[in-house]
């Protein structure tokens, strides 16, 4: 099974942005939704954003406000725009079919929020 690939991650300072993209599989677009996530270290993978194939989209709590989410059904990409980040937004960030990740996970993309 093809992996999506993500990219775009780094590191910058608390009150920074960072654009992450997906570069997924074509038959990934065939579910209705799509999510980033994020894993820190000794804790679970959390779903924090995910988009319908109609545009519409939700995040967790934690990043509402400051994360978009966006696709592009024509060229196979999910992207992630991250504003005003924090220290707590600190983790390794991936991209899959959401809320269920069917999809073998990527590498993922590191992101450091940090002074």
């Amino acid at each position: 099974q093809v992996q999506p690939v993500e990219s775009g991650g780094g590191l910058v300072q608390p009150g920074g942005s960072l654009r992450l993209s997906c570069a997924a599989p074509g038959s990934m677009f065939n579910f209705d939704a799509l999510g980033w996530y994020r894993q820190v270290p000794g804790k679970q993978r959390e779903l924090v954003a995910q988009i319908t194939n109609t545009g519409a989209a939700n995040y967790a709590g934690s990043v509402k406000g400051r994360f978009t989410i966006a696709r592009d059904n024509a060229k196979n990409t999910v992207n992630l725009q991250m504003d005003t980040l924090r220290p707590e937004d600190t983790a390794v960030y991936y991209c899959n079919t959401a809320p269920l990740a069917f999809y073998t996970w990527g590498q993922g993309t590191q992101v450091t929020v940090s002074s």
